[in-house]
C-alpha cells in the first residue's frame, strides 16, 4: 500500500488506514527506576541500540484508539481511560514498567492537538498507537525484565479499516490457539505475529479477509478482533478470559446492545453452534480498526457457509451506526465515552 505523506493528509480526506502519519509525536523513557520527561518529536526512525531487549525478548505492547471530530469541530476522544487502563494491564504481563496514567493521557492528549488539523471527518478518525517497548542494551536478559524503556504516541489519520461495507469471508481455524494461553489479553505484537501465518495461509488459498481461532471447537476470536453472533433478539459472545483480548470496543457494543433491547449472552459456544445460528442470524468482527464489521460467510472444512444473503446483516448495520453516531458526536454520549 503506497504511503500518503502526513502534510496530504486534511480534515475532508482519510488517509489508507495506518500509512500516513501526523509530522510530531510525544516520547518518554525510563531509566534509574523512573520515568522521564515527556518529549515532543518530529515523527522518524528512533535510535534503538541493536542489543535493545524489545529487539530479541519481544518486550512491547501497544493501544488503539481513535479522536473523532465532532459536528462543532471540537475533537473528542473515545474511552481513553478504558484505553489506557487495558495498556497499563499488558505492560505488567509483558514485566515492562507502566507508564503513569496521567502521563499517558497528557502525551495522548498532546498528539491529538499537535494533529488537530489534519483529523479527517467521521466516518474517519484519528488513530492513536501509544506504544511502549524495552531499551535495556543486554542480549543476556532472556530472563529478566529490560530495566530500561521508552513509550511513544504515534498518530495517524485514517479512514475505514474494512473498506466497501461488503460482508467478511472468515477462514475457521478448529485446531490452532492464536495465542498462548493466559497471555491472548496482552495488546502484543506477538500474538498478532502467532496469528499471521495463518491468516497469510487463509487469503492464498480460500480469499479469506481473516481467521477466527475455535480450538478444539471453542470459539474465540479472530487474528484482530472479536467476534459476535446476533439476531433480532439477542446478541451472543464469548465471556472474558485470559486467552483472548478484552476488547473496548467489544465492551462499547455490549453496553450498546443492551441499551438497544438486545439480550446479550455471555458464554462459550462451538464452530457447530456458528453454523447453526447463521441460517436466520448474524455474525461479526468487533475492534477499534473494524469497528463493527459484519461477516458474509464462514469456510470451514473446504466448505463454505453463507451469512443471510452474504451482506452485512441488518442488526449488524444497527449495532455499528448507533456506535458511530456516538462516537462522532451525532447522537448524545450518554454512557461518558467522549472526552
Amino acid at each position: 500500500m503506497e504511503e500518503v505523506a502526513p502534510e496530504t493528509a486534511t480534515a475532508k480526506t482519510a488517509a489508507p488506514f495506518g500509512t500516513a502519519f501526523t509530522s510530531q509525536m510525544t516520547l518518554a523513557r525510563y531509566s534509574d527506576g523512573q520515568w522521564q520527561g515527556v518529549e515532543t518529536v518530529p515523527v522518524g526512525p528512533l535510535p534503538l541500540h541493536p542489543a535493545s531487549h524489545v529487539l530479541h525478548y519481544g518486550s512491547t505492547c501497544f493501544e488503539g484508539l481513535k479522536a473523532y471530530r465532532m459536528p462543532d469541530g471540537e475533537i473528542k476522544i473515545f474511552r481513553l481511560d478504558q484505553h489506557i487502563a487495558r495498556f497499563q494491564r499488558s505492560a505488567a504481563l509483558l514485566c515492562l514498567p507502566q507508564p503513569p496514567a496521567d502521563m499517558m493521557e497528557a502525551m495522548i492528549r498532546e498528539v491529538v492537538a499537535l494533529g488537530h488539523d489534519v483529523i479527517p471527518d467521521a466516518p474517519g478518525a484519528l488513530y492513536l498507537r501509544p506504544t511502549l517497548i524495552g531499551t535495556e542494551e543486554n542480549i543476556g536478559a532472556a530472563g529478566a525484565p529490560s530495566a530500561e524503556a521508552m513509550v511513544y504516541v504515534l498518530a495517524s489519520p485514517v479512514g475505514e479499516y474494512f473498506a466497501g461495507g461488503r460482508g467478511l469471508n472468515i477462514l475457521i481455524e478448529d485446531q490452532e490457539m492464536r495465542s498462548t494461553p493466559g497471555f491472548g489479553q496482552a495488546k502484543t505484537g506477538g500474538n498478532y505475529a502467532s496469528a499471521l501465518r495463518h491468516v497469510m495461509r487463509a487469503k492464498k488459498e480460500f480469499s479469506a479477509d481473516q481467521v477466527l481461532f475455535c480450538p478444539n471447537g471453542d470459539v474465540q476470536e479472530t487474528g484482530a478482533s472479536n467476534f459476535f453472533l446476533i439476531d433480532d433478539n439477542r446478541l451472543l459472545t464469548k465471556p472474558l478470559d485470559p486467552s483472548f483480548l478484552h476488547g473496548i470496543t467489544r465492551d462499547s457494543v455490549i453496553t450498546l446492545a443492551r441499551d438497544l433491547g438486545y439480550e446479550v449472552i455471555e458464554r462459550d459456544f462451538t464452530v457447530d453452534e456458528i453454523k447453526d445460528w447463521i441460517r436466520t442470524g448474524e455474525a461479526a468482527l468487533s475492534g477499534t480498526a473494524a469497528v463493527l464489521s459484519g461477516v458474509g460467510a464462514f469456510i470451514h472444512g473446504g466448505e463454505r457457509y453463507q451469512v443471510g444473503d452474504g451482506g452485512v446483516g441488518p442488526n449488524t448495520r444497527k449495532l455499528s451506526e448507533a456506535l458511530r453516531a456516538l462516537q462522532s458526536g451525532r447522537t448524545p454520549d450518554r454512557f461518558g465515552w467522549l472526552s
